[in-house]
Formats: C-alpha cells, sequence, structure tokens
C-alpha cells in the first residue's frame, strides 16, 4: 500500500488528506505483533516456469500466522488500540471465517469478552479452539445480514464494533505485510494490483463507476471476500492506490492453489490463492518481460469439503470435449487410437502415450442410430495442443469434435448428465471392471475389450481418471442369452476384476 509519488507542498503521500488517517504513520505504530509474525517472502522456482518473460513471483507467507491467515494483523491492531472501558464493555465482528479466528485469537490474548456474529451453516468451519475463546452467533443468509446483526448489538450492549476490512485501524494493522514486503525487496516504483473472482469484482465494477456499487449477490466460492459492497474507506485508498484491477475465474483460482501447493506444500483456501491467479494472468495478458511479482497468499483454512471441487476444476492442462463418432462397432476403440496417435506424434517423446486420456463416457441412445454421443477429456502440455487434436478428430469421416474447454455448462453438469436412458437397447448386461491405473492403462483395457468387438457391441462405457491407483469402469455389453458361456469365457480370459450389475436398482432407475 506504499504507491511511488509524494506530495511536493506537504511532503505526505497524496492520498493522506487534510482530516484523513495518516496511514504511513499507523501502519508503522501497528501493534501487531504480539501475537502476529513476520512472515517470509519466499521464491516460487516451480510457478515461475509458468510466467512469461523470465519473470520472477514471490510468495508472502500469510498462511503462515498463528491463525493461517492474515486477518490477525488487522483484528489485533483495532482491539489492542481500544481504551481500557471500551475492552471492559467488550467487542461484537462480523466474521465468516478468517476474520471469526483473528478476532478470537486477539481477544483471548487481550482478555476481551467477545461475540462473533457469522452467516447461517458457517460456524462448522470454525476450528474447536477457536470457539472455546469467543461467543458465536450464527444469523442471517450472508455478510450483510450478520454485519447488519453485528451494528445493532454493537449498539444495544455498548460493545466495540471490530469490522473485517473498513476500518482504518484494520486497515493500518493489515498493511504492516507491506512494509514487511518493502524491508526485504527495495522497491522505488510499486504498481498496486487488485484481484477479484468473477461475480466479485466489486472494485472493479465501482472503480469503472466512479462511486460504490452494490452487487445483488456474490461468489460464494471466495467467501472471504464476498461482500456485496466494498467499505467507504477502503474504496478511498483503493482510488488512489490501486492502478489495475484482474478479474480471475473459478477455474484460475484452483488452478492457482494447486501452483502454490507445487511450491510450498501448503493447502491454501480459495482467497488464499487468488493473488497468485492474479499474477498468473496479469503476466500472461500484458506478454510482461523480466518483471517480479509478489502475491500474498492471504489464508490457508480450507474447507475440507472443497478439496474434490478444486482438485476436478484445478488442474489446467485438462481440456473437455464432445463427439460425434459413427454408430457402429469399432469406432469407439477408433475415437481413442486417433487421439492417442495423434498426441503420440505431436509430442517428441518416447512414450508410447505421454498423454492421460482421463475421462471418457458413452451411451447408445437406441440400435439403428447412426450416430453416438462422447464426452472426453485429455491431458495437453502445450497451449494450443488442444485446438489442433480436435481440428485432428474432425478431419476423420464421420467424426465431430467440439471445444468444451471453457463451457461452464458442460464441466459442471452436462458431463455427469450425459446419455441416461436408451430407447432401445436389446439384451444389456453391465459390468463393473477394475484394472492397475498407470500410463496407457485405458488403451490395454480397451485393447482387450476390443478382442470382444465382433462378438458382443458396447452400449455404455464410463471412466474418469480420479489419481487413484485403480481405474475403475463401467461397461455394458449387448449379449444374447445365447452367448452367456462364451461371455463368461471372455471375462474370464481379460483377467480383470469383475462385477456384474445388470441387477443392480440403481441401473434400472437411471440407465434403463
Amino acid at each position: 500500500m506504499f504507491r511511488r509519488g509524494l506530495s511536493s507542498l506537504s511532503g505526505k503521500p497524496s492520498w493522506v488528506r487534510p482530516g484523513s488517517h495518516d496511514y504511513l504513520k499507523e501502519v508503522l505504530e501497528s501493534r501487531v505483533y504480539d501475537v502476529a509474525i513476520q512472515t517470509p517472502l519466499m521464491p516460487a522456482p516451480a510457478l515461475n516456469k509458468t510466467l512469461p518473460g523470465n519473470c520472477r513471483l514471490f510468495l508472502k507467507r500469510e498462511d503462515m500466522q498463528p491463525t493461517f491467515s492474515f486477518n490477525l494483523r488487522g483484528a489485533y491492531n483495532k482491539i489492542a488500540n481500544l481504551t481500557p472501558s471500551q475492552r471492559q464493555r467488550g467487542i461484537v465482528a462480523c466474521a465468516a471465517g478468517n476474520h471469526l479466528e483473528g478476532v478470537a485469537l486477539s481477544a483471548a490474548k487481550l482478555g476481551v469478552d467477545a461475540i462473533v456474529i457469522a452467516p447461517l451453516g458457517t460456524a462448522h468451519n470454525v476450528s474447536h479452539s477457536t470457539k472455546n475463546k469467543v461467543t458465536i452467533v450464527e444469523h442471517g443468509a450472508d455478510f450483510e445480514a450478520s454485519l447488519k446483526e453485528a451494528f445493532r448489538i454493537a449498539q444495544n450492549e455498548g460493545r466495540s464494533l471490530i469490522h473485517p476490512f473498513d476500518d482504518p485501524l484494520v486497515i493500518a494493522g493489515n498493511g504492516t505485510i507491506g512494509m514487511e514486503i518493502l524491508k526485504e525487496e527495495v522497491a522505488p516504483s510499486v504498481k498496486i494490483i487488485g484481484v477479484e473472482a468473477e461475480g466479485a469484482n466489486l472494485l472493479d465494477e465501482s472503480l469503472k463507476q466512479g462511486s460504490r456499487v452494490t452487487f445483488p449477490s456474490t461468489n460464494r466460492f471466495t467467501e472471504e471476500v464476498g461482500i456485496q459492497t466494498i467499505g467507504a474507506e477502503n474504496f478511498r485508498l483503493c482510488k488512489d492506490l490501486v492502478d489495475e484491477v484482474v478479474t480471475v475465474s473459478t477455474d484460475e483460482i484452483c488452478s492457482a492453489i494447486k501452483d502454490v501447493f507445487g511450491d510450498t506444500r501448503s493447502l491454501m483456501e480459495p482467497t488464499g490463492a487468488i493473488s497468485v491467479a492474479g499474477a498468473k494472468k496479469y503476466a500472461r495478458l500484458r506478454n510482461a518481460q523480466d518483471e517480479k511479482y509478489v502475491a500474498v497468499l492471504a489464508a490457508a483454512n480450507m474447507d475440507f469439503d472443497r478439496l474434490r471441487f478444486i482438485a476436478e476444476r484445478s488442474d489446467d492442462r485438462e481440456r473437455f470435449m464432445a463427439v460425434k463418432i459413427p454408430e457402429k462397432q469399432g469406432s469407439f476403440q477408433q475415437l481413442y487410437d486417433i487421439v492417442c496417435t495423434y498426441l503420440t506424434r505431436i509430442i517428441d517423446l518416447c512414450l508410447p502415450f505421454p498423454h492421460n486420456v482421463t475421462e471418457f463416457t458413452y451411451r447408445m441412445h437406441a440400435e439403428g442410430d447412426d450416430e453416438a454421443r462422447i464426452c472426453m477429456s485429455i491431458q495437453t502440455k502445450q497451449e494450443d495442443e488442444f485446438a489442433t487434436v480436435v481440428a485432428a478428430i474432425n478431419e476423420h469421416d464421420g467424426m465431430h469434435a467440439i471445444d468444451l474447454a471453457t463451457n461452464e455448462l458442460a464441466k459442471s453438469h452436462l458431463r455427469h448428465l450425459a446419455g441416461g436412458r436408451p430407447e432401445s437397447v436389446s439384451n444389456e448386461r453391465l459390468f463393473r471392471l477394475e484394472f492397475p491405473e498407470r500410463p496407457g492403462a485405458l488403451k490395454d483395457f480397451l485393447d482387450t475389450l476390443g478382442q470382444s468387438s465382433n462378438q458382443w457391441n458396447v452400449s455404455l462405457f464410463h471412466y474418469r481418471n480420479h489419481g487413484a491407483d485403480i481405474g475403475r469402469v463401467l461397461v455394458g455389453f449387448q449379449v444374447p442369452r445365447a452367448d452367456d458361456e462364451a461371455f463368461a469365457a471372455f471375462l474370464n480370459q481379460v483377467g480383470f476384476r469383475c462385477e456384474e450389475e445388470t441387477s443392480n436398482q440403481a441401473y434400472k432407475h437411471f440407465l434403463l
């Protein structure tokens, strides 16, 4: 928050206005180190490889604070500056997570009675030790409703309100992060780049409008910054101090979480990694050369229930597509062979299958159809590689691929609903099969199944790579009763662990 440019008349930064807070002085006098630590500024060698033009990224490790978040700084500075009589009357705060942790530790350290108002359904994320330090009251569906309740309690009970962001002492306490950065990296000319999530870009819209705007709803994925109106004092400062604002997608945030884990082996929450997502996007859009960036890792209080979604969306090398192929025996495996043969050709590697096919889904619609519809995901290594693979598929007669890599509807929903009940599929038997998961394992599995293609048609297929040591596939075969004995011999021959699910109630309910 220390921007270049001093007023030649006053000798003070131009944003320190008459009657306003002298933030430089307040930052230097902040009382945060009774509980907070001076966090390290660490290089990120793996992340640097993803940046253009020899740019370098440094990580300010606020996830190493006692509460795993920077919010402790501002909360403690505010509470520590209360008068003895204010401390005696107690405090009230509004918070959904990291600010709550900071208020709880600060209040316990200073011996202040604290009430924290949290939106409904958020208190379960709070650590047990924190729950013992403060009184937590769930109220309201979102932050704005909880904040109104906190204001009401402050007024009725005479408690001091500890706002999570719109308070000069909270701002000054958090500003000690910038002071620490400048101690390690002398920077006479600094750009301040704000980063916001799509659907929560309040600052960007407010700066464009020239005044604070209000959103009717916000992005719950980044709920720690998921407010509907930016603070008045925050906006006043940002108008003068923030040079640009970058907006990032949910997928870009998930990818940043994975990137940070690769460098630090620490798992950020979405809000904690949003700065890294912004730095990567900012450098890429500008094709930056020889620039240095500092990303503040704001917090690491990850909700464990989110890990599955983040893992699913964090692989920015995975690309999703829909493909139409001829509905005939052998075309299913032909599509797989086209992709793998092409990938082998364009990548100068000795491995037979350098890229994983991570998802493969098919369901026969009706006997006699000319086309089959496939959902397919592959991992790529180069920026433009996926588009070229799609083009290669489209060169083959009877095949047509559609790039769905950025289609939110397809990625979030339709990939899980593809197929469904067929109009007519006779003699279908359903099997769950397992095989050792390794590079090329799916190809070997399909080759083995291909041995049956002249006898029994594959009417259903579902595979998804989840990074486990076992590959799990659901396969439907059309097997006339007269072939039962021969088909049983075939299953014994292939040697995969197999369990028939033809009588399973879920299969009958959803797929027949």
